[in-house]
């Protein structure tokens, strides 16, 4: 019973998309369908249109697959091996500034957060 509960989900998740295509198709928007059908199920998410346990287990599936997702951007770099062999030892370096500085921005947002938070909770 679990299996057709997550099938169902990612069909309602694939719904998702396939309505986002299609307006993008139809209004000829600047922007991938995709990210047109995942405003929308975040719209219907936070305005309680749609419930998060209609869907909850579905994207919990397809998260767990979530790093193998990345397997064609990492073997489409394989292209660009010139690019990479002359500036290689440049963009390491970028690499790792950038990942450090996204790593203390979120570290800074969520305690940020996280002390906010408990400062309401010791107000009440």
């Amino acid at each position: 019973m679990k299996i057709v509960r997550i099938v169902l989900q990612l069909l309602v998740l694939y719904g998702f998309l396939l309505i986002g295509e299609a307006i993008q198709a139809l209004l000829q928007l600047p922007m991938p369908g995709s990210i047109i059908g995942f405003l929308l199920l975040f719209s219907a998410l936070l305005l309680k249109i749609y419930p998060l346990e209609w869907i909850d287990a579905g994207a919990t599936f397809l998260l767990s697959f979530l790093s193998l997702y990345f397997i064609p951007a990492t073997v489409g770099v394989v292209n660009y091996g010139p690019l990479f062999s002359g500036k290689g030892v440049l963009l390491l370096p970028i690499v790792i500034i950038s990942t450090l500085i996204t790593m203390a921005a979120a570290g800074f947002v969520s305690q940020q957060i996280a002390n906010r938070s408990a400062a309401q909770k010791e107000e009440s």
